[in-house]
């Protein structure tokens, strides 16, 4: 007889919900990344309970910490958003001290993320073959711009992803150019990917007992969250698309999916419209879904009841060609009130809707502070600041979002209570420069 999988388990915990540890309590993480992609995936891991090791390069660190600084002498927002609840150690990897400490934790560590250039963490002497050696259970993750093929030594950045991995030719309104979107699925899309990744390479190692190699290229990302524009891309060979807006307007499709401005995407018609105030706020409007099965209530609702049986509206596919008309109509409802009003009424007969909320009002949104989304963090230099909690919620392991770590800031902590240096020995380390900046030349004498 076979054991299963549920025979190896531990009998459930008798600890109160939220008390039993966090899910990845135990797990260590070797965090070589920096900016956007890497920082967006070791700080999840860094939420659900692993202990996160950011590895900085001394006096100088993530390059993020400097960039659209707003505060004099402290750490950007674009590096505190990214790295909380993580611990920073600054190590030179050139040096020959700073090599062993690397290589020692290496021995250590359950993960190892980078996203550096391809071949950079080869350059530093901790190639895959190297890694696997010094430690046979590490999972060694990267994100990259492209995987194999012509591109993949070619630098991405978040647009570059954007346009390579098919989003920006999908964006924007038939008539004019293609666009990027500000959310940033190249980077963050593809930190979330790799994190999911890792916890299934973490997972798998249980059975194992060995690592591997984890990779998401930020290409496959985008691509991923583009699929159903691929889907698409499929149904063109069998006639146009007819819940683009352009199929109403009698324009005809060419060989490739087009941008389709605002149309949802989906099989219900959608679109943003103008809401009360539109004339001074750039963000009065709503998105508006026309769902087939609340058709009848949105005639009721915006005053056409006769639409309800009209041969030209009555049925979703008489609805098709005449969408600009329609949704012409219901902006005429929504202008009569705000956008947060017209998802009231709406809501109370299941319209699919959705009011365009600010920064501004996602930042003073109180049930986002309530579940922990939105997180108001105390920093010793920069002061209180917000940043996005864990968009996971899990009901048995709760998160608590810290604040970033300034430079090196625990470098002793880590060699001592991690590594198991003593006092000389770090003494020794801190004199061989492996982990202190080094002295800027003193101007000479006039």
């Amino acid at each position: 007889m076979t054991s299963s999988a549920n025979d190896m388990l531990p009998p459930p915990s008798s600890a109160p919900w939220g008390g039993a540890g966090k899910a990845l309590d135990g797990v260590r993480v070797l965090d070589f990344t920096h900016v956007q992609s890497g920082p967006t995936c070791t700080q999840l891991l860094a939420y659900m309970g692993a202990d996160v090791i950011k590895i900085e390069r001394p006096g100088v660190g993530d390059i993020t910490r400097g960039q659209l600084r707003d505060v004099q002498g402290a750490d950007s927002l674009y590096f505190t958003m990214l790295n909380g609840n993580k611990r920073s150690i600054t190590i030179d990897s050139k040096n020959k001290k700073g090599l062993e400490i690397l290589e020692r934790l290496v021995k250590i560590c359950d993960v190892l993320v980078e996203n550096f250039a391809p071949g950079a963490l080869d350059r530093m002497g901790l190639t895959w073959e190297r890694v696997h050696q010094l430690n046979p259970r590490m999972i060694m993750a990267s994100v990259k711009g492209f995987g194999p093929g012509p591109y993949e030594d070619c630098k991405v950045y978040e647009n570059v992803a954007q346009c390579a991995g098919g989003a920006a030719s999908t964006t924007g309104f038939l008539e004019g150019p293609p666009l990027v979107t500000g959310a940033q699925i190249g980077d963050s899309g593809t930190g979330l990917h790799l994190a999911l990744g890792i916890v299934a390479a973490l997972y798998q190692r249980n059975r194992t007992g060995r690592g591997q190699r984890v990779l998401a290229a930020m290409q496959d990302g985008v691509l991923n969250l583009c699929r159903v524009k691929l889907r698409d891309q499929q149904r063109l060979k069998h006639g146009p698309l007819t819940e683009y807006s352009q199929y109403g307007q009698g324009i005809p499709f060419g060989d490739a999916t087009p941008r389709a401005g605002n149309d949802s995407g989906g099989g219900q018609p959608g679109w943003i419209l103008k809401c009360k105030g539109w004339e001074t706020d750039p963000n009065a409007y709503i998105y508006f879904i026309t769902q087939a099965p609340v058709w009848n209530e949105i005639c009721d609702v915006i005053g056409v009841p006769e639409w309800k049986t009209h041969p030209d509206y009555a049925t979703p596919n008489a609805r098709l060609p005449r969408l600009k008309q329609i949704f012409d109509r219901i902006e005429q409802w929504t202008m009569t009130k705000t956008k947060l009003e017209a998802m009231d009424i709406l809501n109370k007969y299941d319209i699919p809707c959705g009011p365009i909320l600010s920064m501004k009002e996602l930042a003073d949104e109180r049930s986002l502070r309530e579940t922990g989304t939105v997180v108001e963090v105390d920093h010793p230099k920069r002061g209180k600041y917000l940043t996005v909690g864990n968009p996971i919620k899990l009901s048995d392991s709760p998160c608590e979002v810290q604040r970033s770590p300034l430079l090196g800031e625990h470098t002793n902590e880590i060699l001592s209570s991690v590594l198991g240096y003593s006092e000389g020995e770090i003494s020794e380390i801190r004199a061989s420069g492996a982990i202190t900046a080094p002295e800027k030349p003193r101007p000479a004498a006039a």
